[in-house]
């Protein structure tokens, strides 16, 4: 190999490496200090933050719908439904917000003292299916903008009321599809009443469901429930927050996921119904019904809403 040859070969590998790592910090690189971070909420501990130029669809799916034309006939479209989405937030935080998040990381003997930690970057990875994300980079700043602690590829979670990271989900979300997941959100009825039972005891059970996580998967409508028990006293005695699938059509349901709540627990904590994994036939004289009548009348009025992102 003459040293002309070799030296053209040389260029031409290291080329190829540098437009490679190029590529990757491309994608992984966190925003510099131009990014105009768009505003979300704030309160005494946190302010979130996020970067609308940074959204982009990462993986979606080709869909076949089946719609009536003007003829009455039916026809065959399809249609791209975005499955992955990506985007950078930012999370700056008062002193008692770095030392809650120093906590919930376990990262106490890296950061002991909050003071230090002035915000984050992370890069959300989101399943707008599945209502999920993933933190598939963060990055913990101190005020000098020195990274003082990082990590990749966080635990998958699904979003819902409880969750800290619904603002930045919704405001991404939205700068894709457009279909009001911050306004539904927001709104005064996001929460809506399916039923209420008193016992001869007296005790009254009140349960609601959350509009902004339904989802319709083939006849199944997925939902979060807020059920909240009080004594003849109106004093609260438990509260169970429950993911569930419900049935339309064959009137049944099943909880796929729970946290309870009471007097004498600090926490909600998780729990499991007696059913497990099989769905419980919800009969007429069950106080559930009005719920399941409630829910029927909703995903049929609010069909647009309900099969949003669907993929089915």
């Amino acid at each position: 190999m003459s040293d002309k040859f070799f030296k053209i070969f040389s260029a031409a590998i290291v080329g190829i490496l540098f437009f490679a790592l190029g590529t990757f910090e491309k994608t992984f690189a966190a925003p510099n200090s131009e990014v105009q971070w768009y505003w979300l909420k704030s309160d005494d501990k946190y302010s979130k933050f996020f970067d609308p130029d940074s959204v982009k669809v990462v993986k979606q799916a080709r869909v076949l719908k089946k719609i009536k034309n003007a003829a009455g006939e039916i026809e065959e479209t399809e249609k791209v439904v975005p499955t992955e989405i990506e985007a950078w937030t930012k999370t700056a935080y008062t002193y008692e917000g770095a030392a809650e998040t120093i906590s919930n990381y376990g990262i106490n003997a890296t950061l002991p003292d909050p003071k230090f930690l002035s915000y984050s970057l992370a890069l959300f990875r989101i399943n707008p299916q599945t209502r999920t994300i993933q933190y598939a980079r963060e990055d913990f700043y101190n005020s000098k903008d020195q990274i003082i602690w990082s990590r990749a590829d966080g635990p998958v979670k699904e979003i819902h009321s409880q969750s800290f990271d619904e603002d930045f989900y919704c405001a991404i979300v939205d700068e894709i599809f457009r279909q009001g997941e911050v306004d539904r959100k927001n709104a005064k009825d996001r929460w809506i009443d399916l039923w209420s039972y008193t016992n001869s005891e007296g005790y009254t059970t009140t349960v609601t469901g959350d509009t902004t996580t339904m989802q319709m998967k083939g006849t199944n409508l997925i939902l979060w429930m807020w059920q909240e028990t009080k004594n003849p006293d109106g004093k609260t005695v438990e509260i169970k927050f429950m993911k569930k699938a419900v049935n339309l059509p064959q009137g049944t349901e099943k909880m796929t996921e729970g946290k309870i709540w009471t007097p004498t627990t600090k926490n909600f904590r998780e729990f499991t119904d007696d059913n497990k994994d099989s769905y419980k036939m919800i009969k007429s004289t069950d106080p559930e019904y009005k719920g399941l009548v409630r829910l029927r009348a909703y995903a049929k009025g609010y069909s647009t809403w309900v099969t949003r992102y669907s993929v089915s």
